[in-house]
C-alpha cells in the first residue's frame, strides 16, 4: 500500500528538495517543527531508547507515558502510531539495515492494535541534517522507500527531515532537532531533551558499537524493559581510543564530526571502557537470561 500525506500517495521521489517540493505543506509543517523549543522530559515516566533500538506500547500501560530519544545527527528517529488502539513505537535508526527494521517497526504496532479497532497508522520522521557525507539524505531516502513498500497503508504526518532540520551555525551544518518524544497516551510528538538515558545504558551502547542488530527493548505486557543476551568479541585494541583527543575520536568514530552534542567523546570513551572491562559479554547474562527492569515507586528503572 502507498505512503500518504493529506490522503494523497507519495511517489518516489530522488531527493528529500524533491520531496518537499512537491508538498509544500510538509515543509511548513516541519518549520513549525523545528520552531519548538526542546522539552525537558521527566524521567519518571520515560522509556528512553538508544541507537539501533525501538520500543512500543500502548496508552493502557502504567509504567511508560513518554517514550523518547535523542543524540540524533545522521540517525532519524520513527514513530509509527496507531490512532485507533493508540499503539506507539519509536525507533532510532542508523540505516545499518533499514530495510528489515521497518517492518518490525510496523509489526509492533499492528501487532498492538486490534483489527476491530477503527483508526490509520501515522508516521512521524524527524533527524537527519544536510551533511557533508550526505548520510542524511541516503537515510532518509531509504526510510520513506521502505515504508512505501509495506503493505498497510501509512499516513505520514509529520516529515522533519535532513534539509528541514538543519541550521548553519559558525558556517557549520548541524541538525536542529537532535532528540523527539512521543507521548502514547496522547500520541503528541514533540521535539525533547533527556537528562537519563537508562536504564544500562552502557551495556546497551556496547551492543550497537559492537555492531547488534536493531532490537526490541520493552515488554509492554509485563511493563519491562528487556535487554536479550548479546555478544561481542574481545578487542583490547580498542584501548587505543582512550588515548586520544576529542578531535581524532570526532573524525574517525562520527557519521558527523562537527555536529555531534557536547557529551559525544564522553559517551564513546564510556562505551569503550565499558567493553575493555568486559572483554565478552556471556558474564553479564548469567545463565543467558536477560537482564529484566521494572517502574520502581521512585520512578526510576529498577533491575528486576
Amino acid at each position: 500500500m502507498p505512503l500518504l500525506t493529506q490522503n494523497q500517495r507519495i511517489e518516489r521521489v530522488n531527493s528529500t528538495a524533491e520531496l518537499f517540493s512537491k508538498n509544500p505543506h510538509m515543509k511548513e509543517s516541519a518549520k513549525q517543527f523545528v520552531s519548538r523549543s526542546a522539552e525537558a522530559v521527566d524521567t519518571k515516566q520515560l522509556l528512553y531508547v538508544q541507537q539501533r533500538e525501538f520500543a512500543a506500547t500502548t496508552p493502557a500501560d502504567n509504567s511508560v507515558s513518554i517514550l523518547g530519544s535523542d543524540d540524533a545527527t545522521t540517525c532519524h528517529l520513527v514513530v509509527l502510531r496507531h490512532t485507533g488502539s493508540g499503539a506507539t513505537c519509536l525507533a532510532h535508526c542508523d540505516g545499518s539495515s533499514t530495510w528489515t527494521e521497518v517492518p518490525l517497526i510496523v509489526n509492533a504496532v499492528t501487532s498492538r492494535s486490534s483489527p476491530a479497532k477503527e483508526g490509520r497508522l501515522e508516521l512521524h520522521l524527524v533527524g537527519g541534517f544536510d551533511d557533508d557525507r550526505r548520510t542524511s539524505h541516503t537515510l532518509s531516502l531509504s526510510i520513506l522507500a521502505a515504508f512505501q513498500k509495506q503493505k498497510e497503508e501509512i499516513h505520514l504526518e509529520t516529515c522533519c527531515i535532513t534539509d528541514m532540520n538543519d541550521v548553519i551555525k559558525d558556517g557549520i551544518h548541524r541538525p536542529v532537532v537532535y532528540g523527539i518524544g512521543v507521548n502514547v497516551k496522547t500520541g503528541h510528538v514533540f521535539p525533547a531533551s533527556f537528562t537519563c538515558r537508562g536504564p544500562a545504558e552502557e551495556l546497551r551502547s556496547a551492543r550497537t558499537f559492537s555492531g547488534g542488530q536493531m532490537v526490541e527493548v520493552y515488554d509492554s505486557s509485563r511493563e519491562l524493559v528487556k535487554i536479550d543476551p548479546c555478544r561481542w568479541t574481545p578487542n583490547n585494541d580498542m584501548a587505543f581510543w582512550l588515548s586520544q583527543d576529542d578531535e581524532t575520536i570526532l573524525q574517525y568514530l562520527s557519521t558527523s564530526p562537527h555536529a555531534e552534542p557536547p557529551h559525544f567523546v564522553h559517551h564513546i570513551k564510556s562505551t569503550i571502557q565499558f567493553l575493555l572491562d568486559h572483554p565478552t559479554a556471556d558474564g553479564l547474562f548469567p545463565g543467558g537470561q536477560p537482564h529484566l527492569y521494572h517502574r520502581a515507586e521512585d520512578g526510576r528503572w529498577k533491575r528486576a
